[in-house]
């Protein structure tokens, strides 16, 4: 389980916006979460025209489209 910025979970298939880190002001569709061995979440997100990347769950915020 991924939990967002707002205290939101996430799951696969949800719109997403990243509100911090590397890729901020991205958004797509989060397609895989998972935790990591250190215990930190990340989902891997696919923009609309197709890219790829990955971030932490914690610098998402869950949106509606």
């Amino acid at each position: 389980m991924a939990i967002d910025s707002e205290g939101t979970e996430i799951k696969d298939g949800d719109s997403c916006l990243v509100v911090a880190g590397a890729h901020k002001g991205k958004a797509g569709t989060v397609e895989d979460s998972k935790v990591s061995k250190t215990g930190a979440s990340t989902v891997t997100v696919r923009e609309s025209d197709g890219n790829r990347f990955k971030t932490l769950a914690k610098n998402l915020r869950k949106h509606e489209e």
